[in-house]
């Protein structure tokens, strides 16, 4: 329980030191995409219709004040509404695949770097061979082995970016294996689960925050992606995706269809990766700043 007490507070420590050096340009990125989760989160409790009720008279109706801040789609739906719950779903689905990329992640590549050996090179081997996919099409080629819906994107997300998670925490665990407290605490007889968690987690801790917020940005756009092609979650739920799908096909007469959902689309990718880069940045203030 001491070595587990004393691991979260050194995280907590690194993560805090990370935070009180982010800039402006990333603060106001955290800001605006804390207001898009909020949006997603709060839509239900919205003084908006709900997300699936249909009005035939306000079939395509343009925004207004009678059909709502981004007007209606081809069934009469608010479109905004639809967005609210599209956002909720979009990083629902997003959120939970990089959760489980990043505990599992971090744990193939603390001890790919840790051990070495035949399971670092075969953990190595398997991060080369699926980082060389494309996202989108490692994606469908998953949705098509397990069928559409959420579990398959979910799926797919985490197979597309475990191995850059691998490949990250791999990298800074063998820079700080060679440190001299990690050494000193092998010649004490230090186990090996307590150099792992004591001693490594807490230094390669940033590394891996850094890359969650990138996979996170990598989630969203597989799962919409794959949304937008039929193939993420299913109707009735809504996903950005699937609004952005829905309304390209009226895009000549309902411009507006596309305009929000592909406005907040944009604004989650972009705040995701500049707080990443920001993160990044924190971590490796020596490094130029260069969005990827």
């Amino acid at each position: 329980m001491t070595d587990q007490t004393s691991t979260i507070r050194k995280v907590s420590s690194w993560v805090l030191y990370a935070t009180s050096r982010l800039d402006g340009l990333t603060i106001i990125a955290l800001l605006v995409l804390l207001a898009v989760i909020l949006l997603g989160a709060a839509g239900g409790w919205l003084p908006i219709p709900a997300p699936d009720q249909i009005a035939a008279h306000a079939r395509l109706a343009p925004p207004g004040f009678s059909s709502g801040l981004f007007g209606a789609d081809n069934l009469g739906r608010d479109v905004f509404a639809r967005i609210c719950q599209g956002i909720q779903n979009t990083f629902i689905v997003s959120a939970s695949a990089v959760l489980v990329t990043a505990v599992a992640g971090a744990v193939l590549g603390l001890v790919s770097g840790y051990v070495g050996g035949m399971i670092d090179e075969i953990l190595s081997r398997f991060a080369d061979v699926v980082y060389s996919f494309p996202a989108v099409l490692l994606g469908l080629l998953i949705t098509a082995i397990l069928g559409p819906g959420g579990m398959s994107v979910i799926f797919a997300i985490v197979l597309v970016t475990m191995p850059p998670m691998i490949r990250v925490v791999r990298a800074s665990t063998l820079e700080v294996a060679q440190a001299d407290f990690v050494v000193t605490a092998r010649v004490v007889g230090a186990s090996h689960w307590r150099i792992l968690l004591v001693h490594l987690l807490p230094n390669v801790a940033l590394p891996i925050l850094t890359q969650t917020a990138y996979s996170i940005s990598i989630g969203i756009l597989v799962e919409s992606a794959l949304s937008f092609l039929g193939l993420g979650v299913q109707p009735p739920v809504a996903s950005l995706g699937s609004i952005l799908r829905e309304g390209s096909t009226y895009i000549t007469v309902a411009p507006w269809l596309v305009f929000g959902p592909g406005l907040f689309l944009v604004l989650a990718i972009l705040t995701v990766n500049l707080l990443g880069e920001g993160l990044r940045a924190a971590v490796d203030p020596l490094r130029p700043r260069i969005l990827e």
